[in-house]
């Protein structure tokens, strides 16, 4: 501290020798002061503080010295200041003082822009973000940010590194509200093109490493704060170029901060919902979502350099003294994380094959001794097994393996049917990863019997390994499918069936007497991934059955599905969480196929494949006699229900109770739109299009449903003048003499409906329609092939109605109430207001209204044309809502935060207006909950609204929409009476508001007594 004292002594004497005329003995009786009144340590603030001010401008605290030397001095003053601050005087309240006078010389010392004092200024930046805690440097950020954005452009290498790890640092400590001014900073100053274009550069420059490695690093904290920039780098394929190259270097610090770039693009992109214009019409906003669509479009903006990065920062390693070095690890992370893209379909994976990442992924779990491996050619299991052994027992990266597993599951899953390894020549090296895989799985069943702690502390990585054995044997890969059964049932031998039989009892618990009860949520998960890997082994599913297997699993189901035990699988896989989680705010995550059903998955899946094994159940009904606590017919309506409620369970379980539903003779995937639009099929009102049959015998159907969900039934070519009628409003089309009666019936259940019922035999002539129609949908269910985990469930969607397909059969025109919408213009007809064009057997299946209407034989039920009570944004949101029984969703997370209070208002009062229409046209609940919902929830995070939608409300008679409001307002009753905001309210209004906040107040003190 001596020394550093004395340092500044001498930045003080050189001060004022600079500016003697200035210094007066105010300056002494200040530093004496300052000196009588705190701790020896405190009286440098005082000095400092001085020392600045005394040459500040009188134009408020801005700085500006044109002399050199005042300069340097400043800033070595500042130096001097942080080198002798300590922990303790951090926390000083002197110190908030002396760090804006701190900024503000520094921000006039870079506005001066002198080469030969920014380099030191820079410098000193970098130690002020670091040393002062970011509490306190908050308020100063947006003066620091504007500066070293600036100089991220400098050639001088040591201040663009000082500038970019500064800038980074302020990034990662931003507080959310300053994020939208420092937002306006970086574009403004360009910063994002400053970067790239330092990126461009850097081959075969003069600049070292580290300025690389600053300038990527910081690149990924603005993607990180504000996704939209990526769309700066993604036609940039020269700043990708350079990227890939680099990577490939040695230096481990550069590969983490490629790594991490390219993670943060993946994640930007894949949760790419945020970005998505609420504007946006019908499907289209959705198409956005975390999907193999989304990490396709990644894959075209830097598939192979991507690869080639993963590749060469999961091989590049080895030990230094039997561990691994802390840069190492976190290149490992990052490439393990990243890698994980291998879990959606796509061009990704034969780029993965291709540069090896099986050998890679055996390096990682034999330690690199994979070379013994092949050198000795191991054919047998036994060899097999033991190099697995030896090589893996005492590995340094045993915190991968759950990555490894992970990667090797989702390699499996996606591979082709007629993937064949010999051809890429590494048949061995897959072999012996599915031999360790299935060496792991046992490992698991053998410490089943330990000790609770014990066998907890190691399930997290053996629910990997499970996932993996479970995906690589039912891979649509023959091979990898037929190696996977062949390993596992082999080394299985002495266990399996003694396992069984403890799982079996284990799940028995779950559901005894009336509650089901999960103690252990990955325990039971691991068991019920183990029961079904059983049951893809030939030697098992009989061995299951006789312990009433059945039995147990559809305990399990119908207890599950009584009391829901929801689980995300981030909390039994932790190495699954990043913080990139806090930043998907606006993103409602679906990429998960099991959902936070996992449970109830897994035993569906189960309970499938022992069915499966059985044949149908009408066909066996032996088999399951004395198994079924419930019958078939219950059991079915238990299925299609889970089927229907799309919002209630993930996509695999959809899947597997519609394949069950198979085995039980239905065929198809049931839907709420499905079940509604159906009733048209029975009903047979307002048809507009004859099926004709060989025998001439005419069906009447909507040509709407039929060519928007069977186009290959009416190709537009049959549909010529000659086939219309002297009714103009129905057409005729003749039908190949294939097609019989019996299967044409079963085809409109399945077009109308999204499902059917059928015996085994019409089942053959339905499966040839399907191949002749390209119905593979519908082919798939009736094949009864296995559903492909990660495939989306099928969707009963109409909204491709509304474009040309549907165009030659639109019967009704929807007008909205006339808004701020003046220059509409239609391409089909010539209204001016705000319109859709429509059909009336879509409507009127949701529409008791409707229904009544079109029935009613008055003069409105013929017009062409129906005047709607809402906004044309609530219109396009019922029309969306009528066609794929999807509600679009407004804004949320940070859009929604972004967003004033009028833009918000604007966002919720179409759904207040669908509200009211709902209950006026007898929609149904369905579109007035899932309003109420969005509107409560919007409420919940921006209860100032509560005024505004509490008169919106009572305006359209809702009055359980009035009284959430008044709860919201309630703990603010108070304070809304004295400032005046419910004056503009009704006393019926306020009574109510009153009411909720009496209320409240005696629920309080109830709680509190």
């Amino acid at each position: 501290m001596g020394v550093v004292l004395a340092g500044l002594d001498v930045v003080l004497a050189e001060l004022w020798e600079v500016n003697k005329e200035v210094v007066c003995c105010g300056f002494l009786g200040k530093v004496l002061a300052v000196v009588q009144r705190f701790v020896p340590y405190s009286c440098w603030y005082g000095v400092l503080s001085y020392t600045i001010l005394l040459i500040c401008s009188d134009e408020g605290r801005k700085w500006y010295s044109a002399d050199i030397e005042i300069q340097r001095l400043v800033v070595r003053s500042i130096d001097a200041f942080l080198d002798s601050i300590s922990s303790e005087a951090l926390q000083h309240p002197l110190v908030k003082d002396t760090v804006a006078d701190m900024v503000e010389a520094l921000e006039g010392i870079f506005q001066y822009n002198s080469e030969s004092v920014v380099w030191s200024a820079s410098n000193v930046v970098l130690k002020m973000v670091r040393i002062i805690p970011s509490s306190v440097l908050q308020p100063h950020f947006l003066k620091m940010v504007c500066p070293l954005t600036s100089l991220l452009s400098s050639r001088e290498s040591d201040v663009a590194v000082s500038c970019a790890t500064a800038l980074g640092f302020i990034l990662s400590n931003l507080c959310v509200k300053r994020e939208k001014e420092v937002l306006e900073i970086l574009r403004k100053k360009n910063a994002v093109g400053k970067i790239l274009h330092n990126i461009h550069d850097f081959p075969g420059g003069s600049m070292p490493v580290v300025y690389l490695k600053e300038m990527v690093s910081l690149f990924s904290r603005i993607l990180w704060r504000w996704p939209s920039f990526r769309f700066c780098v993604s036609d940039d394929t020269k700043a990708m170029e350079v990227l890939g190259s680099i990577s490939l270097e040695p230096d481990f610090t550069t590969k983490v901060a490629i790594l991490q770039l390219y993670s943060t693009i993946a994640l930007t992109i894949l949760f790419d919902r945020c970005l998505v214009s609420s504007r946006f019409n019908y499907g289209l906003s959705r198409s956005a979502q975390i999907s193999e669509q989304g990490c396709s479009r990644l894959m075209k903006m830097c598939c192979e350099p991507l690869i080639n990065a993963i590749i060469s920062g999961m091989s590049d390693w080895s030990l230094v003294s039997g561990k691994l070095t802390k840069q190492q690890i976190s290149l490992f992370g990052e490439a393990c994380r990243l890698a994980m893209i291998t879990r959606w379909a796509g061009e990704q994976h034969n780029h993965f094959w291709k540069l090896g990442v099986e050998k890679v992924l055996l390096q990682l779990l034999l330690n690199n001794n994979q070379e013994t491996f092949l050198s000795q050619n191991l054919a047998s299991l036994d060899q097999q097994i033991a190099i697995a052994n030896k090589g893996g027992s005492a590995s340094p990266l045993l915190f991968l393996r759950p990555y490894i597993w992970d990667i090797l599951g989702w390699l499996a899953t996606n591979c082709a049917e007629d993937f064949d390894p010999k051809k890429l020549g590494n048949e061995l090296n897959i072999n012996m990863l599915i031999t360790c895989a299935c060496l792991a799985f046992v490992d698991s069943v053998r410490t089943r019997r330990l000790v609770r702690q014990t066998v907890n502390s190691a399930m997290c990585g053996t629910e990997s390994v499970c996932r993996a054995v479970l995906l690589m044997l039912y891979s649509p890969s023959k091979f990898i499918a037929s190696q996977a059964r062949s390993v596992l049932c082999e080394v299985l031998k002495p266990h399996g069936k003694e396992d069984i039989k403890h799982l079996l009892t284990t799940l028995n618990a779950t559901s005894s007497g009336d509650k089901f009860t999960v103690q252990d949520n990955l325990q039971i998960t691991i068991y019920l991934m183990r029961l079904v890997c059983y049951l893809a082994l030939p030697r098992y599913p009989k061995h299951v059955v006789k312990n009433h297997g059945i039995k147990t699993l559809l305990a399990f189901i119908k207890g599950w599905l009584s009391s829901p035990v929801h689980i995300k699988r981030s909390s039994l896989a932790p190495h699954l969480w990043t913080s990139f989680h806090e930043k998907t705010c606006c993103y409602d995550y679906a990429g998960d196929w099991e959902g936070e059903d996992m449970l109830l998955l897994y035993g569906l899946w189960g309970l499938a494949e022992l069915i499966r094994q059985s044949g149908s159940v009408k066909n066996h009904a032996h088999v399951f006699a004395n198994q079924m606590d419930y019958t078939s017919a219950q059991l079915v309506s238990q299925l299609e229900e889970i089927c229907i409620c799309d919002d209630s369970y993930a996509p695999g379980s959809r899947w597997f109770a519609a394949y069950l539903l198979s085995y039980f003779g239905v065929y198809g995937f049931p839907s709420k739109l499905g079940k509604r639009i159906g009733e048209a099929l029975k009903e047979n009102q307002h048809t507009d299009l004859k099926l004709i049959l060989r025998d001439q015998e005419a069906f009447n159907v909507h040509g709407v449903i039929v060519t928007t969900r069977c186009p290959p039934l009416v190709p537009p070519g049959k549909l010529s003048p000659s086939d219309i009628s002297e009714d103009v409003k129905t057409r005729k089309v003749c039908l190949s003499s294939h097609v019989d009666h019996e299967v044409l019936l079963k085809v409109l259940d399945f077009v109308y409906s999204g499902y059917l019922e059928a015996g085994e035999d019409l089942v053959k002539k339905l499966k040839v329609f399907a191949r002749h129609c390209k119905l593979q949908s519908m082919l798939q269910i009736l094949c009864r092939k296995h559903p492909k985990w990660g495939s989306s469930f099928p969707s009963f969607n109409l909204i491709f109605a509304l474009g040309s397909s549907g165009e030659r059969f639109w019967d009704i025109i929807l007008e909205a109430e006339e808004d701020h919408l003046r220059q509409w213009k239609c391409n089909i007809c010539c209204l001016s207001v705000p319109h859709i064009h429509a059909h009336k057997v879509i409507l009127f299946s949701s529409c008791e209204y409707l229904q009544a209407l079109f029935r009613s034989g008055m003069r409105e039920s013929g017009s062409q044309t129906i005047k709607v009570p809402i906004s044309w944004k609530a219109l396009d949101r019922l029309i969306e809502w009528f066609y794929t029984d999807e509600l679009q969703k407004p804004a949320s997370g940070c859009l929604w935060d972004n967003l004033d209070a009028d833009e918000k208002l604007c966002e919720l009062k179409p759904y207040i207006e669908l509200c009211s229409l709902a209950k006026f046209w007898l929609i149904g609940n369905d579109l007035y909950e899932d309003c109420l919902r969005v509107v409560m929830s919007c409420l919940d995070s921006a209860k100032s609204l509560s005024v505004k939608v509490i008169q919106f409300a009572a305006g359209f008679s809702l009055w359980e929409l009035a009284k959430v409001a008044a709860n919201h307002m309630a703990p603010f009753y108070y304070h809304l009476r004295n400032s005046g905001e419910l004056e503009e309210l009704d006393e019926e209004l306020i009574e109510m508001v009153r009411v909720a906040s009496v209320r409240l107040l005696q629920e309080s003190g109830h709680h509190s007594s």
